[in-house]
């Protein structure tokens, strides 16, 4: 299945960076709001892997970002975000990435996060580990948050959240060594659990933002979380980070409300 699914994601990537490289036009349209865009690459990058699973699996449910959800009554179903940080790739940053998880129920059984600008793959089956092109890859072990270079995201802040990122990340911020900010979830939640950073934190994303990247992180030796210390994620937000740094991450967001969904 593994085998399959770095196929896929490695061909869904070539069709990706035949738009980010111009060779096609990427028209680009808000939906839903303005701060919201999906481009022409992310429909075509979409398609491309639905064709393929729908060849191999017919009988399959599917998730996609630009499709939604086909085939529900199925015990598997695979959840699929084209272009994870199209914000990144219409600006041409490099950091955005193809992420296809396969599940049983809601449970990943697989995952696989491409980052084709950067020719980064990583990818992880439950009970097996994680890979980062092929070798296997290790959350951080860093303790101390002054030692720690964490990743978020403001995807609340594009959909309008009352109850935001930014309050807590100027909480944070100051306590770190470091902060990154890449705009792909997946991708972020992959580096994590490789040890480029050291923890992971954001509010208001999707299950086809993060269901790839969770598998990745987790088989990787992260604990992945939603920002109460549950498994609401990403629901009530997501955080992804080894148990100790984890424990102090989540003492930021004590008087955290309810998100809404």
């Amino acid at each position: 299945m593994l085998g399959f699914m770095k196929a896929v994601a490695r061909e869904a990537g070539r069709t990706a960076m035949t738009y980010f490289e111009g060779m096609r036009s990427n028209e680009v349209h808000a939906k839903g709001s303005p701060k919201d865009l999906v481009s022409a690459a992310d429909v075509a990058v979409e398609q491309l892997i639905v064709k393929r699973i729908r060849e191999r699996f017919p009988g399959h449910g599917i998730f996609g970002e630009e499709s939604g959800i086909s085939n529900s009554g199925s015990e598997f179903c695979w959840i699929i975000d084209p272009i994870d940080g199209t914000q990144s790739f219409v600006k041409h940053h490099p950091f955005f990435a193809v992420s296809i998880a396969f599940c049983e129920g809601r449970k990943p059984l697989a995952g696989v996060v491409y980052a084709p600008a950067l020719n980064d793959l990583f990818a992880a089956e439950a009970g097996k580990g994680a890979v980062w092109n092929d070798e296997p890859i290790h959350a951080s072990r860093c303790s101390e948050l002054g030692e720690a270079a964490c990743a978020t995201g403001f995807a609340c802040v594009r959909a309008g959240r009352k109850v935001n990122n930014l309050a807590y990340f100027s909480r944070i911020v100051s306590q770190l060594r470091d902060i990154k900010r890449s705009g792909s979830a997946a991708l972020d939640l992959a580096m994590t659990g490789a040890g480029v950073y050291d923890a992971y934190w954001e509010m208001a994303l999707q299950p086809y933002d993060v269901a790839a990247g969770a598998l990745i992180a987790e088989e990787a030796g992260a604990l992945v979380r939603d920002l109460h210390g549950g498994f609401h994620y990403p629901e009530q937000g997501i955080i992804a980070a080894n148990p100790a740094l984890l424990v102090k991450l989540l003492g930021f967001f004590r008087d955290l409300p309810e998100l809404s969904c």
